[in-house]
């Protein structure tokens, strides 16, 4: 999840310099770099094809390119509590969730998969087990590992709004003391297991808030534009990617980014604005709390927007997901 934004500035190094381009009978584009050029011009990368589909990839429901949170809560004014799927595909799955004060999320686990979720309003109470209790706050990213029980309260006297992240079709298990909930077209039988919580590794830790990393040292010196990792997991990773726009070159809109071969990417606006030029669909400007998405197959190209600072969080189903960048045609 490289911020394209931040590599302009070392892009020479990054794109291939020659290219031609073919149609296979699959319906892919296979861009074909010339390996020469490439190497006259020193590029650490080594040349590659790359399949580009022919038709754009479509925005299946309940995706679309832009969900803006001000619609969401349109949707479901006059609502005491209510829930909005915003993506669900091949790898994750990713929800709005609104509650009153009081409300409680049952103790719970979930046996293969890691959650989590990003506070947007209000304040809620979280209880993992082997870690002391804490209430996070806007802008706090809480994770559960795999078979770590945990629950929630929505604390203070206001609602509160959260996005909640899970590794697709998760499923969710309930201790022997607690009485799980109705699942249509399943019942809830007793099983043991040889549970362990998953450990907080590879710099996942419970809780921390956006504003608090952006004061940190390492941070908040320079130009104050950084990248941080939320989640680190073999099928999901998530990235705090934050800036300012007045650090950034100019806007150029011949720059197509990037896109991802083999998965879906998503953000939830953590703090200011984004702006998204998305191949198929045009430019985007996303405000705090919204959620954009982009297929695979689509370049997309975000950058900090306005007088910041800006902050987007970043999440697809791989730790260290493949991004290409379009070789320079021949001349």
């Amino acid at each position: 999840m490289i911020d394209p934004s931040i590599t302009m500035n070392t892009i020479t190094a990054r794109i291939l310099t020659a290219a031609a381009v073919t149609v296979c009978s699959a319906g892919l584009v296979l861009v074909i770099p010339d390996p020469v050029a490439a190497q006259k011009k020193k590029s650490s990368e080594t040349p590659s094809w790359a399949p580009k589909a022919l038709a754009p990839t479509k925005w299946a429901p309940p995706h679309k390119p832009h969900t803006k949170i001000a619609e969401v809560k349109a949707k479901h004014k006059g609502e005491k509590s209510w829930r909005h799927v915003v993506v669900d595909d091949d790898h994750l799955h990713g929800e709005y969730i609104y509650s009153q004060p009081g409300a409680k999320t049952q103790r719970r686990f979930h046996p293969d998969t890691r959650e989590w979720w990003v506070v947007l309003e209000g304040q809620i109470r979280f209880e993992i087990e082997g870690q002391e209790p804490f209430v996070a706050t806007r802008r706090s990213m809480v994770q559960v590992p795999m078979q770590t029980i945990y629950s929630m309260e929505v604390v203070g006297t206001e609602p509160a709004l959260r996005f909640e992240v899970n590794i697709a079709r998760a499923k969710t298990l309930y201790p022997a003391d607690v009485t799980p909930p109705e699942l249509p077209g399943f019942k809830f039988i007793p099983v043991t297991l040889n549970r362990k919580p998953g450990p907080y590794d590879h710099g996942n830790v419970p809780h921390i808030n956006l504003d608090e990393v952006a004061k940190r040292p390492e941070y908040s010196k320079g130009n104050g534009n950084f990248q941080h990792r939320f989640v680190h997991d073999d099928r999901a990773v998530s990235n705090i990617i934050y800036g300012y726009e007045k650090n950034l070159p100019p806007f150029d809109a011949k720059n197509k980014g990037h896109y991802h071969p083999e998965c879906a990417e998503f953000w939830v606006i953590m703090q200011g604005q984004i702006r998204y030029p998305i191949e198929y669909h045009g430019d985007i400007v996303a405000s705090e709390g919204d959620v954009v998405y982009v297929p695979m197959f689509t370049f997309h190209a975000p950058r900090w927007h306005g007088e910041g600072p800006s902050c987007r969080l970043a999440m697809n189903g791989y730790p260290n997901i493949a991004h290409l960048f379009e070789s320079a045609m021949p001349h």
